[in-house]
Parts: structure tokens; sequence; C-alpha cells
């Protein structure tokens, strides 16, 4: 094979990520070579690049891009399951794949992985913003059947992500609860969608922005407010002063954490989805009765299926913008100036 490929890297801490040529990689044992057809964007991309050095959990260069969907374009040696021209998606937390948690799907949650030095593409191995991706098993890949790739691409953690925040709290989101989305971006106007499909919810969206409030009402929430100081007591009014049943926080930072805690009901559950890591303090009397706090991340193997067929019915759809590789390092300027609505989809 041999050559050469576009790929976008993030190459020294600080700097603005660049379009280079890099080797164009090859199969070894057990691995898959996708030529990319979409890669999205994502604010944890955004994350990784705010980190000083010291926090780099990894070595640089990196290209980017942990939401793949590409077409099989070569197979190493002992490869079954895909052939050559399928089209599939990437799961992106790549686990051991055999300890405990890998054995239930949850490979997300792989205890090994850290010792193991086994990291996401775009998130410590070689993403999918180039023009070919390298996958490490062929587990990790979920077929498209039908989807469009630019649709796909998304899902696989803008969708994955709220769909597993979700149904950790499907027994509390019956006929009349109330359901909370704190930022109506990319994971956000996902989680309206996936909320509408699975449960009986009413869906109340907050957002700064008045476009991502627009964009939630129109993918279907019951209720639009401001997240501002009035928030918390807009909810209140909304639910007759109960407070809503499971609050989704998708920024993470204090104010955000403050609304979910002055909002959610008693025997609510407050899950922080978003990745800003501000701490909300928990302990008798600091939040209504029995509420319980959680800090997800991604999903399982089985979720990320899960969520394609609930896109294959036409009950989910992400709201994109595509751009060309070259285009990347200005995209991801818009995107951190929060200039995108929806999500950002990098077709090579």
């Amino acid at each position: 094979m041999g050559g050469v490929m576009k790929a976008v890297q993030y190459q020294q801490v600080g700097a603005a990520p660049v379009v280079v040529e890099v080797p164009k990689p090859e199969p070894g044992p057990g691995q898959v070579l996708l030529k990319v057809t979409a890669a999205g964007m994502c604010h944890s991309d955004i994350g990784v690049m705010s980190w000083p050095a010291d926090r780099l959990p990894f070595e640089l260069p990196l290209t980017l891009g942990h939401e793949g969907v590409g077409t099989v374009a070569g197979l190493g040696p002992g490869v079954r399951g895909v052939a050559e021209g399928d089209s599939v998606a990437v799961y992106g937390p790549w686990g051991c794949g055999v300890c405990w948690k890998c054995a239930q799907g949850k490979e997300n949650y792989c205890t090994r992985a850290a010792e193991l030095g086994i990291r996401p593409p775009g998130l410590g191995s070689p993403g999918a913003m180039a023009e070919y991706l390298l996958v490490d098993d062929v587990r990790h890949l979920v077929p498209l059947d039908g989807l469009d790739p630019v649709q796909a691409a998304p899902l696989t953690d803008a969708g994955l992500t709220p769909y597993h925040a979700i149904k950790r709290s499907l027994p509390k989101l019956v006929g009349g609860s109330t359901a909370v989305v704190i930022g109506a971006g990319g994971l956000g106007h996902l989680a309206v969608q996936i909320l509408r499909a699975t449960t009986g919810a009413r869906v109340i969206a907050l957002d700064v922005a008045d476009d991502k409030l627009a964009l939630a009402r129109e993918v279907g929430a019951h209720d639009v407010a401001r997240s501002d100081e009035n928030a918390a007591q807009r909810v209140r009014e909304l639910t007759g002063g109960l407070g809503a049943d499971v609050v989704l926080d998708f920024v993470g930072i204090a104010p955000t954490v403050q609304i979910a805690a002055q909002s959610v009901a008693v025997e609510g559950d407050i899950t922080i989805v978003g990745i800003a890591g501000a701490p909300l303090p928990v302990g008798f009397g600091l939040l209504p009765h029995e509420v319980s706090v959680a800090s997800p991340y991604w999903g399982s193997r089985a979720e990320l299926i899960e969520v394609l067929d609930l896109a294959r019915q036409g009950a989910l759809r992400a709201h994109v913008e595509t751009f060309g590789l070259d285009e990347t390092p200005e995209v991801y300027e818009r995107f951190h100036h929060g200039q995108i609505k929806g999500r950002a989809v990098i077709v090579p």
C-alpha cells in the first residue's frame, strides 16, 4: 500500500491544529483500514487542545477526530466479519476487550485501558480527521446499513453519550415526568430527540443562545428557556413547583450545575455530561432528598447499535454543517466561539 494522506493534527500545546501529510497506515494482524467518509468535531477536542502540557496524557502530534465513519479499504491478516467496501461507524472508547466491563460491551469503562495504553482514536490514538483511519479490532465497527455517513458520524459520540446518560434514568422518565436539557448544542439537540423518542417525559431545554433554543424547539422540546439566574425558577413554574425528575447538564460549568441542583425534584437524577468539571456538592440537606448525581462517559457498544437503529427509524437526526479537511483549523476556531449550530462534520 504505502503512500501518504492528509490529516488534521494537533502538534504542539496551545497551537491551532494544522493540516499535514502523514504516511497512510497499513492494517496489521486483526486491524481494519477505513477510508474515512465523515468525521465529527466535538467540544472534547477543544478541551484537549486547552490542556496545559502537564495535563496532556498522550504524545503529540495527534491526529484529531473521535467521531468516525468510513468504508472498509483494507483488512489485516485474520480479520473476519467485515468485507472491503462495507460502510461502518467506529465505536470510539476502545477497551481491552477481555475485562469484566468489556465483556458487557462497556468498553467506555474498561478497567485496564489506562495501564495497557489503549486510547480512543483522536484522543490518544490517530483519529478520523484524515483520509484513512486504522481501527484496532473489528468489534469496534458497527454496520451503517443504509445510514448517511454524515448523519452517522456525530451519532458515535454526540448521539451515544446522551443516549447512555438518558438510559440510566429511564425508570424515572415515565408519563407525566419532566426532563431538563441544559445546553442545546451538539449533544443537547440530540438528547432532546432521544428523550422524545424513548420516553413520555415533558422536555425543557435551557441555553444561553437563542438560535440553539430555536433548534431545541424545532427538534421536539416542549418548552425552552434562557439558561440564566431565573432558569431554575422557570423550571419550578413549569412543573408546578415540583422540579424536574431528570436534569441532564451538557455543559458542566459552575452556573449550570447550580441550575441543575436548584431545578431537580425529590428523588430526581442529576446527570452531568459536560466535561467542564465544575463540582456539585452532595450531602444531606444540600440537594432535595434522595437525588442521585452521576457523571457518565460515552456509552457501550450495544448502545451505539441502539442509537444507529433509532436513527434508521427516523427518530434521531443530527443537525450538521459539512466542511472539507483543509477548512478544519478554521472550523475549530468557529466552533470554539459557539458559531456552529448542531454539529460540524468533516468530509475528507
